[in-house]
């Protein structure tokens, strides 16, 4: 989730964010419970994102995570704001300067449990959830539905959210 994408907020194709999105409702704290690799969040466990507002209108995004071999945190604070109209669950982020990736909720369940988001292609994967474990039923639903919109599934990460993770 910490998308550092050198500024490309497209949205993978034959995909669709949803829409009637309330981001007051998706603010607070989600845990990732699968993610496809990328060099940002390698080596990286009980990973969280906290969303809350801006002042300027936009998303305080803070993403956080273990190393369990380093034994130590990684942080990272972004900004995010709508691509579009605010009740369609894609928007941009940044976490350096001027350079934002796309963020696109491509699933999201009616009582904001969990999420399925993608970045501006199908290389950016991430299964998210308000509690850091998620039931088998709701995860294969998840992974099925990434399998049908063409992301590599079978190289999804599952991460570490139980007794390994120090205390937040």
């Amino acid at each position: 989730m910490a998308l550092l994408l050198a500024g490309c907020t497209g949205i993978p194709s034959g995909t669709q964010p949803v829409t009637g999105f309330e981001l007051e409702r998706y603010l607070g704290q989600w845990y990732e419970i699968a993610r496809l690799d990328h060099s940002f969040e390698r080596g990286l466990d009980c990973v969280t994102a906290d969303y809350s507002l801006r002042d300027d209108d936009g998303v305080r995004v803070i993403n956080r995570g273990y190393n369990l071999e380093d034994q130590a945190w990684d942080e990272a604070e972004g900004r995010a704001y709508f691509i579009g109209e605010e009740d369609v669950g894609r928007l941009k982020v940044s976490f350096f300067g001027p350079f934002f990736g796309g963020y696109n909720i491509l699933e999201l369940d009616d009582d904001y449990q969990y999420a399925l988001v993608t970045g501006p292609n199908r290389d950016y994967l991430w299964i998210l959830a308000r509690d850091p474990e998620l039931d088998d039923a709701t995860y294969r639903q998840l992974r099925d539905t990434a399998e049908d919109l063409d992301f590599a599934v079978d190289e999804l990460i599952e991460v570490e959210q139980g007794e390994a993770c120090p205390a937040r």
